[in-house]
């Protein structure tokens, strides 16, 4: 019974439930409550759990406080909140306990509410009396040897009542998957699937649909694509509320509509209804809206079926639970995918169109997540720095920089762009070295206390003589660089200080490393998307990602080409986290 006392809270949106049993000729309460450890102690729950075992009557009251001073009940001393109690009925009309939950807040039971409360008290009772009923089908079927005929009777009678409360029984539990799978989902793709599984598996319709209003008030069919379109969802993808469908009368009527056979189709409906209906052998079918927190309804569930098929109130009531969670979990991928659509446009915004700069080539790689609600804060970029010191050849010195700022979500790209902007003005006005730079970003970091934390690599590269670049370059706890040389290994370049944390003590400056790049040689720098993954080793990644490069460069292959290829090969299609990658190639362009 704990089951349908973590249901009722959940879906009565209550922080307490309970289900109390009656027991015995004395009707002893056994309770079972959610959460588990808030068994309700107080005196005045109990009067009323008896008051509404006592009249057999569903009980709603939104201020306790005022209804016992308005004399409804004695006992209530230090009753607070809300409370709302329905009786569990048995076979023969017996009270067989009560669901009650309880808010300790005032609030206004709303009709679905009581609907919702009502219906839950319905399947908590059904298992009940099928406990109830297994009991006496096995006591009759161990009864006297001269009362055979009878026991037999009873017992026929008991198994057919069991079928019937099994029935339901298995749709309560269908109730409680539908809470759990809807209630974990992210995106419409994955609530259009879940919802169909749900409702297949359970009333065996022949086609599964989810129809949404959109804020042009037009219905668009949600595609399972898992199975791809059907002729319905193919030819009919969108159309008006006042069309003649079904589900069109459904969301705008804001009322469950059912077809119970092909001939109501052709009576009341548009005649596309049925051309498309025979095309997919489909006879029956009922429309559940969806009911929104925003507004009146988001659109509705359809379930169909190829014969002719007139739903019980016990199916309306399963589909319209289920059509209730579904409609939240929308609601749910809805503010999702927008969100995350609004912060993968600012990562990307943020990704730097690379400057022209003679002597040296560059690409970058970025791609996101495989999860489409991680968002992250990795960035890449390059520009030019010290103008002062522009070679003869017209080569002028370049920062670029590497950085994955700590977190998934929107505020981690938006701490990424302020990152990004604050790392360029610190080399701007600076003027020195990468280190310079970065230790003037994290003093104002500190300042300023926008607690940005994460790791990165910055450098710089000024051009030499005979065409070579001096790299020089700062690494705050960021996975180590690897450089290729023409002519012999790949270097991993090992030296780093701390990572970037507003919690650790601003170091008084940084160390600046150098390496001199001769022409041929490839700098790559990366985030930890591409090495690091469950079940391998960190220092595994790094190796492969420089054997991969070291092979790309022997093979002159072009910088995109190089970076896909270590993309593809280390982090994989279903990579869990974002992966940036920027390469540099020391050319001959500008030599003499």
């Amino acid at each position: 019974m704990d089951r349908f006392a973590r249901l009722a809270a959940s879906v009565l949106a209550a922080p307490e439930a309970v289900v109390a049993v009656l027991v015995g000729p004395a009707d002893t309460e056994v309770l079972e409550c959610w959460p588990p450890e808030r068994s309700p102690a107080e005196p005045w729950h109990a009067v009323l759990r008896r008051h509404v075992a006592r009249t057999g009557e569903l009980l709603t009251v939104d201020d306790l406080t005022r209804w016992a001073a308005d004399g409804h009940e004695a006992a209530l001393d230090g009753a607070e909140g809300a409370f709302a109690a329905a009786p569990l009925y048995g076979a023969r009309g017996e009270c067989l306990g009560v669901m009650a939950v309880h808010d300790p807040r005032p609030r206004a039971w709303s009709g679905h509410n009581r609907q919702d409360l009502e219906d839950l008290a319905g399947v908590c009772a059904a298992e009940l009396r099928l406990r109830v009923s297994t009991r006496r089908a096995n006591e009759a079927h161990h009864g006297a040897q001269e009362a055979r005929e009878e026991a037999q009777a009873l017992t026929g009678a008991a198994r057919a009542a069991e079928r019937r409360l099994r029935v339901q029984l298995e749709r309560s539990e269908l109730l409680l998957r539908a809470a759990e799978l809807l209630g974990n989902t992210l995106g419409l793709d994955q609530v259009r699937t879940t919802v169909s599984d749900l409702v297949s598996g359970d009333l065996k319709p022949a086609y599964v649909g989810l129809v949404l209003l959109g804020d042009d008030d037009k219905l668009r069919r949600a595609v399972d694509t898992a199975s791809g379109p059907v002729p319905l969802e193919e030819q009919v993808p969108l159309y008006a509320l006042t069309d003649g469908w079904p589900t069109a009368q459904a969301a705008q009527e804001n009322r469950v509509v059912s077809v119970p056979d092909r001939q109501t189709l052709v009576d009341h409906y548009d005649p596309h209804t049925v051309v498309v209906f025979d095309q997919m052998g489909l006879h029956s079918a009922v429309c559940v809206p969806l009911p929104g927190t925003r507004r009146p309804t988001l659109g509705a569930l359809v379930a169909a079926w190829d014969e002719p098929h007139e739903t019980d109130i016990h199916e309306r009531a399963v589909l319209t639970v289920i059509a209730g969670y579904t409609a939240l979990a929308v609601e749910r991928a809805l503010h999702l995918d927008e969100r995350t659509s609004v912060a993968r446009q600012l990562q990307r915004a943020m990704l730097t169109d690379f400057p022209r700069t003679p002597g040296l080539e560059l690409a970058a790689l970025y791609r996101p997540a495989a999860h489409h609600d991680m968002v992250g804060g990795d960035w890449y970029d390059a520009y030019p720095v010290l103008p002062h010191r522009t070679a003869a050849d017209g080569r002028r010195p370049l920062a670029v920089t590497v950085g994955d700022i700590t977190g998934h979500d929107t505020h981690a790209a938006t701490l990424m762009g302020q990152a990004r902007s604050m790392l360029r003005q610190a080399d701007v006005d600076r003027g020195g070295s990468p280190a310079d730079a970065l230790v003037s970003f994290e003093r104002a970091n500190d300042q300023l206390h926008t607690r940005i934390s994460g790791t990165l690599v910055h450098a710089h590269l000024h051009p030499r003589p005979h065409g070579a670049w001096l790299l020089r370059w700062t690494n705050a706890g960021h996975p180590s660089p690897l450089l290729a040389h023409p002519n012999r290994d790949t270097e991993r370049l090992t030296e780093h200080g701390l990572l970037l944390h507003p919690g650790l003590a601003l170091p008084e400056g940084r160390p600046v490393h150098e390496r001199l790049l001769e022409p041929g040689s490839v700098l790559l720098l990366y985030t930890d998307g591409l090495v690091e993954h469950r079940g391998r080793d960190l220092e595994q990644g790094i190796d492969r990602a420089a054997e991969l490069l070291a092979r790309t460069v022997a093979d002159h292959t072009p910088l995109p080409q190089a970076l896909d290829l270590l993309a593809d090969t280390l982090a994989g299609p279903d990579h869990g986290d974002d992966v940036v990658l920027l390469a540099l190639r020391v050319t001959d362009q500008g030599v003499g």
